[in-house]
């Protein structure tokens, strides 16, 4: 991932130091385990843990001419080690040492990433509760349906993001399993117990069945949950650029100090941070076919895995971890403009209260609901048809419906606050109170 979509913190799992470091705790716990068991002397271990130590800058050394990473830092390592060293490595297999330590860089990097969404849960719930009440219309289609409150929405961001928290953290234990079962999967020469130790001190738990490598069902999971995180990231930066178009300016995303919109237009104010959030939500969401297709690999192992990984899995969680962060940034400062959304309530003039006459004049009128429709319906296309008119003045100048519904009737109809009387029922099941 390039350095503008990058935070450090996220980024330092997926270098090279790091993995390394992580491979250096395997080799050197595995021949603690095997010390455990009388197998490595005891002053052989001391030495291995005193003088195991790698050089990056060597290690690529090395491997543009092995051209094999785990034999050239094996190489390096053991240059530093000294004759101690034969007990390095002793019985694994190049996988146990790279499936095993990527495994721990997914479960670091996934420990960011709730971290992240925990946060960003947090705004989403103050938001929620902060515009519980304001009175906003409803789309369907694009189209205005009904009126609804701003809280509402951030409730079900609130929800969806309460979803995918559990998704990350069942990803996390789905890949947090490790193997040191050597060639094939099958302990050929290596006990059962070294890898238990050595998975133990890593903080993960032993996958019960691996050839050669973990199976790639895992990793294909854990790509697929970050890519559904994203699509709901992308989900609500479209919300939020939506209700910026200038036609409503319901919302709007931060505007800093000597902030600039356009080149050419001085008024421009733009939802460039939510327009980020859904274009990088597309790359990581195109990265989970990668995910999917490193499953199926030929027998008990082939690498052509080893490559996409080496790509997707980084960028995908330095991304994600990217767009967590923007979105919450973009809620906490969010503009929300009432008077917008009161003004918006009421362009179509009074047709989003065209469901509760209908409903007034099937239950009062006694009529058929395809009747109630007729009457409803022509109205209401004469007022989008003509700025002028409102469907109020339309439905009490009708004969078929005057002759149901009283003024008093009509009053009690064209009222917003009926519509949001259940709300508070809604936040009480999302455990969203005040």
């Amino acid at each position: 991932m390039i350095d503008r979509y990058s935070h450090p913190e996220i980024s330092a799992i997926w270098e090279l130091e790091n993995k390394f470091k992580i491979w250096t705790d395997i080799e050197i716990y595995a021949c603690e385990a095997r010390a455990n068991r009388g197998e490595v002397p005891k002053e052989d271990l001391e030495t291995i843990k005193q003088k195991a130590k790698f050089n990056v800058d060597e290690i690529l050394e090395i491997e543009s001419k092995v051209h094999h990473d785990v034999i050239a830092y094996l190489t390096n390592l053991n240059s530093y080690i000294g004759p101690a060293g034969r007990h390095v490595h002793f019985g694994l297999t190049s996988s146990d040492v790279g499936d095993t330590a990527l495994c721990v860089q997914m479960v670091q990097a996934m420990d960011l990433l709730i971290q992240r969404t925990e946060t960003l849960l947090e705004t989403t719930k103050q938001k929620a509760k902060e515009y519980k009440d304001l009175p906003c219309i409803g789309r369907s289609h694009g189209i205005h349906a009904e009126p609804m409150t701003l809280g509402l929405k951030f409730a079900l961001f609130y929800a969806e993001m309460t979803r995918n928290l559990e998704r990350m953290k069942d990803a996390r234990a789905q890949v947090a399993v490790g193997k040191l079962s050597g060639a094939v999967g099958t302990y050929s020469n290596i006990d059962l117990e070294i890898e238990e130790y050595v998975l133990t001190k890593l903080g993960l738990t032993v996958d019960p069945i691996a050839t050669q490598v973990i199976s790639r069902d895992r990793h294909a999971y854990y790509m697929s949950v970050l890519g559904v995180v994203a699509a709901s990231l992308d989900r609500m930066a479209t919300e939020i650029r939506l209700l910026q178009k200038t036609e409503g300016r319901e919302v709007e995303e931060p505007f800093a100090k000597g902030q600039k919109g356009s080149s050419a237009m001085p008024h421009k104010r733009n939802p460039v941070v939510c327009e980020r959030i859904s274009g990088i939500s597309r790359v990581i969401r195109s990265n989970v076919n990668v995910g999917l297709q490193n499953v199926g690999l030929w027998h008990e192992r082939d690498i052509s895995h080893s490559s996409a990984e080496r790509i997707v899995l980084p960028d995908s969680t330095i991304a994600l971890d990217y767009i967590l962060e923007k979105m919450n940034f973009v809620l906490k400062g969010l503009h929300v403009y009432p008077d917008a959304t009161e003004r918006t309530l009421n362009v179509t003039r009074g047709l989003i209260f065209s469901q509760k006459v209908l409903l007034w004049l099937i239950e009062k009128g006694g009529i058929t609901r395809e009747d109630a429709y007729l009457i409803v319906q022509e109205n209401a296309m004469a007022v989008w048809a003509d700025q002028s008119k409102n469907l109020r003045d339309l439905l009490k100048q009708d004969p078929r419906c005057s002759a149901i519904l009283m003024d008093s009737d009509l009053d009690e109809i064209f009222q917003i606050k009926p519509y949001l009387e259940r709300i508070p029922l809604i936040f009480k099941r999302l455990g969203i109170t005040d």
